[in-house]
């Protein structure tokens, strides 16, 4: 690991041919028992983060429901501000620490829409959120270990400059298909397989029909 970073776990459920949500963001994976797992991983973290669109798809709460423990500081990652007013996520930002991490870029009117809501703004990297230095910021803040939700694009960001250091992929006993289905890692991908950065598998879990697999980055 990076000293001027924090841990970075990505963590999601996948279908069996490698898809986090259909083409209507139906992304009902999960398991009880998993979904009871992943709350308690989230308990042992500092931080949740995940990108504007799961927020706008889903509109998680992203907080300790199924398990003992307290709740993370919650991430967005929205260069340009656009989360709702009316999302979960701000309108429980005043019992929850939230952090938004926008660009250079964001509309005024947008950043005056965020400055209204208790949260901490970050505001890094000139069209887009630079993420090895929002890590770097985060890292100051003591924030030592970050759950990384998703979705695909910004799981590929993590992936891409090799900014993590373990995944946690439970794979479920469903296949999706389509092309419009949205994918565990998007972006452009890799044009070789030498260049995926290395795993190294260090455990696997049955949980009924689900299985967790747990890699860490060589």
């Amino acid at each position: 690991m990076e000293n001027s970073r924090p841990r970075i776990i990505l963590s999601t459920a996948i279908s069996i041919d490698g898809k986090i949500a259909t083409k209507t963001n139906d992304s009902k994976l999960s398991s009880k028992e998993d979904i009871k797992r992943l709350h308690k991983l989230r308990s042992k973290v500092d931080a949740i983060l995940v990108g504007k669109n799961t927020v706008s798809c889903d509109d998680p709460i992203l907080t300790v429901r199924y398990a003992k423990g307290k709740n993370p500081i919650r991430i967005i990652l929205d260069s340009q501000g656009t989360i709702s007013k009316k999302s979960k996520i701000l309108q429980s930002c005043d019992k929850i620490p939230t952090i938004i991490a926008v660009s250079k870029k964001i509309p005024q009117k947008n950043l005056e829409k965020l400055q209204k809501f208790p949260i901490e703004i970050i505001i890094t990297g000139k069209d887009y959120v630079n993420l090895k230095l929002l890590l770097k910021k985060l890292s100051k803040k003591k924030i030592k270990t970050i759950l990384v939700e998703g979705g695909g694009t910004v799981n590929w960001e993590f992936v891409k400059h090799k900014l993590f250091d373990e995944m946690i992929v439970t794979l479920s006993p469903f296949l999706v298909g389509g092309e419009d289905a949205i994918s565990y890692v998007g972006g452009s991908g890799f044009s070789k397989i030498s260049n995926s950065p290395n795993l190294r598998l260090k455990s696997v879990k049955r949980l009924k029909n689900h299985l967790v697999l747990h890699y860490e980055k060589l």
